[in-house]
């Protein structure tokens, strides 16, 4: 008698927050971006859960996490925040392939014994100029310099011990770490495209003009930033792989 074959395992989101209203009602939760962005390069499904309300799965039953963006912030430690963080050092522990976004990438570097802090050199909003200074498998395909799309105002202050820092941009130090083998963060968003760019700095106009921003000239050098998207589908093809 043959056995039924193993359901191959899904790709677990960690929801974390929602993206702005307009692109919510247009384009779907971060998960829906995600699944679009990686598209034909994961063909096993999804699953996800609200770090916010719902208890977590067994990382034994879970191919990769994926954590997403948030308008939250680290720094504020809310309890499910904390409760996130213990479940992502066991997670990381486990070895199981782990990629953090935004606010994602911070609560890793939180959770592993760095410092997440409101950047002092401000908000960071639009198609950003990002320099890597590492080779990693994160990168393949990607020239040293290349462009993201990213929204955010605190930044991994302190590193973990043993993370490596693997790109920059002006106002950001640590846009890309590896914090080990199968876990990685980026602080950029290789999930929002141009359009959804676009309607983040739009949502925020008023407050970005009032911090100084030319809003128009912002909307007008938003663009697709494929090759910040290229690092989460490097993350699918070369460190999913790690953990089998």
């Amino acid at each position: 008698m043959t056995r039924p074959a193993e359901r191959p395992k899904k790709i677990m989101i960690i929801k974390t927050g929602e993206p702005v209203p307009s692109v919510l009602a247009r384009r779907g939760e971060f998960a829906d971006l995600i699944a679009e962005a990686i598209g034909h390069e994961w063909l096993d499904g999804y699953a996800s859960y609200d770090a916010r309300t719902d208890l977590p799965p067994d990382p034994n039953e879970v191919a990769a996490f994926i954590i997403t963006g948030s308008a939250a912030n680290v720094p504020t430690r809310e309890p499910w925040m904390l409760q996130t963080e213990g479940y992502l050092r066991d997670v990381v522990s486990m070895g199981v392939p782990t990629f953090g976004i935004c606010f994602g990438h911070q609560i890793l570097a939180q959770a592993l014994g760095g410092e997440v802090r409101r950047n002092p050199r401000g908000r960071e909003i639009g198609t950003i100029h990002i320099e890597r200074f590492a080779d990693d498998p994160l990168f393949d395909g990607i020239p040293d310099a290349f462009y993201a799309n990213a929204t955010h105002l605190d930044t991994v202050a302190l590193l973990p011990k043993n993370a490596v820092p693997l790109a920059k941009s002006t106002l950001d130090d640590h846009h890309a770490i590896r914090f080990t083998p199968t876990c990685y963060g980026v602080q950029f968003h290789p999930e929002l495209d141009a359009d959804v760019m676009r309607a983040y700095v739009e949502h925020r106009r008023e407050i970005l003009a009032g911090e100084g921003f030319d809003v128009d000239t912002l909307h007008a050098t938003i663009n697709e930033a494929e090759l910040g998207r290229r690092t989460m589908l490097n993350f699918i093809r070369h460190i999913l792989p790690r953990s089998h």
